[in-house]
């Protein structure tokens, strides 16, 4: 699995360069709508590796290969856990300077922890459809669910910031997103195992 990991990581390196410049300069502009949005784009990249995947028939190769249906699943979600949590982390780092020299408009910690629950239930929602029905099918639903959970959650994390009295909400929602992420996670990744043991057989 490995091999496959570092497959893909070095497909996006080569290719994705621009994009992955992108996540990094917004992680560290001093604003919690870009910053959310970096942690949550980044879990996008995912689907440009199965993309890329699908137009070198990639299939065809892996199944004379020693890989299971299920190392092929679960190294395009570890790849994409992978590089939303290393945004989140660029994100937390650019908001601590920023909140060493000056008033910190940058996500909290908070935010920051929300965003990347936010970027995970993303990947777990819409992978299992891109190994049902292809990337080219179920690219409008992702394109779809991240604008509206970026927007969504940016609102939200900017309310949380400048409401003192939201810290309620916030710290519920610390305790009971995280638990949800996992569970949707674990469970989508034996989904999508499923369904894309399914596709390949038709």
């Amino acid at each position: 699995m490995k091999g496959l990991i570092l497959k893909d990581f070095y497909v996006l390196t080569k290719q994705m360069r621009i994009f992955l410049i992108m996540i990094v300069i917004l992680g560290l502009m001093p604003s919690i709508n870009t910053n959310v949005f970096a942690v949550v784009y980044a879990a996008m990249l995912p689907y440009t590796a199965l993309a890329y995947d699908e137009r070198s028939h990639w299939d065809t190769y892996a199944s004379m290969m020693p890989y299971t249906v299920r190392d092929l699943v679960l190294s395009k979600y570890i790849l994409g856990w992978c590089f939303t949590a290393a945004a989140a982390l660029i994100v937390l780092a650019a908001g601590e300077v920023e909140r060493q020299f000056v008033s910190g408009i940058s996500a909290s910690p908070a935010a920051t922890g929300l965003a990347l629950c936010v970027g995970t239930l993303a990947t777990a929602l819409t992978l299992p459809l891109m190994f049902r029905f292809s990337v080219e099918r179920g690219r409008m639903f992702f394109l779809l669910l991240v604008i509206v959970l970026a927007c969504g959650s940016a609102g939200l994390f900017s309310g949380i910031a400048e409401d003192p009295a939201a810290a309620v909400l916030t710290r519920r929602l610390v305790l009971i997103l995280p638990a949800a992420t996992i569970l949707c996670s674990v469970l989508s990744v034996f989904l999508s195992i499923r369904l894309y043991q399914k596709r390949m057989t038709e």
